[in-house]
């Protein structure tokens, strides 16, 4: 799934603070903007990747006109993907025992196609799934 939120950075000692609001305790620390920026891609997507396999709800995006901060404080639309971030982080590999007709079998394994990588492909087209 990919979500949108808009994070809050705070510049404090020559550290970057980062938090979502909308995301409860969704927070990190970077060395500069860019880092935090990208501390905070990875941390969102850690955050929605729990609440999904918890079945918690996922708050909607406030919109950006709408968020409050100081005047020491910048504000950034921040993207997460949580297939992306699985498919990064996520390596293990489980075995799925599936059916299929013996013609088709046979004409692939005369196509020397691989099972794996095309049903893995064939998830991805079906999930929209584009990486």
């Amino acid at each position: 799934m990919k979500y949108t939120y808009t994070a809050v950075f705070t510049n404090k000692n020559g550290k970057i603070y980062a938090r979502v609001p909308d995301l409860n305790g969704c927070i990190t620390t970077g060395s500069d903007l860019v880092d935090a920026i990208e501390q905070m891609e990875d941390a969102m997507s850690a955050w929605l990747c729990v609440a999904e396999d918890e079945h918690l709800p996922i708050p909607p995006s406030t919109p950006q006109h709408a968020i409050q901060y100081g005047a020491n404080e910048n504000i950034s639309l921040i993207k997460a993907d949580t297939y992306k971030y699985r498919a990064l982080t996520d390596t293990k590999v489980v075995r799925k025992n599936v059916s299929i007709p013996a013609w088709l079998a046979s004409a692939a394994e005369n196509a020397h196609l691989n099972f794996s990588q095309e049903l893995q492909k064939a998830l991805k087209q079906r999930l929209e799934i584009a990486f």
